[in-house]
């Protein structure tokens, strides 16, 4: 929208309607940051305070602990590539959310199976998966660059996505039209606070890697590189962080959960860096959020153990003729399937695989449904685990 002769990109990925209007006359602002103002001077990394203070250090201890229980936690699956199939589809739905881009689980999984969304939302929520799919791919080959967060924003976009070239972008409140923040401007100068993070993030430090994750996340959405996309883009970034810093082997981490469950607070933090020069409150939360998300995964982790347990006991006790680990598998790579998952896994051919699933059915593993010419298999309870958000 326009407001007077300024262009407005309203982007929830770096500020929400209700903590934006603030009091420049504060002692606590930093003054050199002018709402009204491209913020050219926004500071280099990495800070020149303390970061790593007591209070951040315990939490890091924490944050380390829960997301090395995840790693394990993955390890003890007897197919860790369903997590790697699952989890980001997870990720892909809460962290298009945070930009107001609403789908379902449901219809993610429906979309993912059939290769084709039946709306835009979740088409975007789709392609911030593939965008995470083909960042991790990347990483076997190159370290976090400015060139790679250009082609995850592309996949998001499903368009080419550069760093801004002309001048016009700033934040504004959604609901008042107030300019909150202008990031800097010019594409030289984008590009060379782009390389200094990209060379914070892969120069040696003593630095914990979660507290270096946390600034470079902070850093990219001051920056604010793209026309759109900055948030889903930075939140990508964090994830394939964690898997170059050797945290995770593969990112299934559900790290937009965790900021969903504190929205408010996300972009409060956000703004109390650029604005008050407060890091402590923006690491500890960041932290925080990725101690919360990995427990809810490790606690989804649990679950699917539980019930991949329970189903593949029910298959042997009720179809033993039928039964084997890579049928057990195709049940539990999504919570949809179709006749050719069965015959592509090399089961069964076409005949035998239709009768596979119908079986399946009648013992009430499974439910049919169809979907245009598709017959869908629905693994019920499997999917009522992956949309009930408490477990």
């Amino acid at each position: 929208m326009e407001l007077g002769n300024v262009s407005i990109c309203v982007d929830v990925s770096f500020v929400a309607t209700h903590c934006l209007d603030m009091s420049m006359e504060s002692n606590t602002v930093n003054v050199s940051c002018n709402p009204q103002a491209p913020f050219n001077d926004l500071p280099l990394l990495p800070p020149r305070q303390e970061l790593e203070t007591s209070r951040v250090l315990k939490q890091c201890i924490r944050s380390r602990t829960v997301l090395a229980e995840l790693e394990q936690a993955g390890d003890f699956l007897p197919n860790k590539a369903l997590l790697i199939n699952i989890m980001p589809l997870l990720e892909a739905r809460a962290s298009s959310e945070i930009e107001n881009i609403v789908t379902t689980t449901d219809q993610l999984f429906r979309g993912s199976l059939l290769e084709q969304a039946t709306d835009s939302a979740t088409k975007e929520a789709l392609n911030y998966r593939q965008s995470l799919y083909e960042g991790f791919q990347a990483l076997q080959s190159r370290p976090l660059c400015t060139a790679l967060a250009e082609r995850v924003c592309s996949v998001i976009k499903a368009k080419e996505m550069s760093v801004r070239k002309l001048p016009g972008t700033a934040l504004g409140n959604d609901i008042t039209g107030k300019v909150i923040y202008t990031p800097p401007v010019g594409e030289h100068v984008i590009r060379d606070k782009l390389g200094n993070w990209e060379r914070f993030i892969n120069m040696p430090t003593e630095l914990d890697p979660l507290v270096v994750m946390a600034v470079a996340h902070y850093q990219f959405e001051a920056i604010h590189p793209f026309t759109d996309g900055n948030g889903r883009t930075g939140r990508v970034l964090n994830l394939l962080y964690l898997v170059q810093s050797g945290l995770l082997s593969s990112p299934i981490l559900y790290h937009s959960h965790g900021i969903i469950g504190r929205k408010s607070e996300y972009y409060e933090n956000l703004r109390k860096v650029t604005f008050e020069n407060d890091w402590e409150s923006w690491i500890i939360y960041i932290l925080e959020v990725v101690e919360e998300s990995a427990q809810w995964t490790n606690h989804k982790i649990r679950a699917i153990r539980e019930l991949r347990k329970h189903t593949k006991a029910r298959l042997k006790n009720e179809l033993p003729k039928i039964y084997s680990a890579e049928l057990l598998d195709v049940l539990f790579h999504q919570p949809y399937c179709r006749i050719a998952d069965v015959v592509n896994a090399g089961i069964a051919k076409r005949q035998a695989a239709a009768g596979y699933l119908k079986q399946l059915v009648e013992v009430g593993l499974l439910a049919e449904e169809k979907v245009g010419r598709e017959k869908l298999f629905i693994h019920k309870r499997y999917l009522q685990l992956l949309l009930n958000d408490n477990s």
